[in-house]
């Protein structure tokens, strides 16, 4: 494959990361008064990290198209 392919993927994974319309899952991450919320792609995450798969799989979205959101009190936004 050509350097040109890998590096339009590349941006497209940076356009992904920036996109407000089409995430599937919401991360929250610390505790009040240092809370942040995360958008991200669901199938990204469970691709990426074996942890996230774990989680995400007994937090599957239902049917309904209800937005997943999971919650990581104990750590902090900095670190996530």
């Amino acid at each position: 494959m050509s350097m040109k392919f890998f590096s339009r993927l590349s941006q497209n994974y940076i356009e992904i990361l920036e996109d407000d319309e089409y995430y599937d899952i919401t991360i929250e991450v610390g505790n009040d008064p240092n809370v942040k919320i995360f958008r991200a792609h669901m199938i990204i995450l469970c691709y990426r990290s074996p942890f996230l798969r774990r989680t995400l799989t007994s937090n599957k979205k239902n049917n309904d198209n209800i937005l997943t959101h999971i919650k990581f009190p104990n750590i902090s936004p900095e670190i996530f």
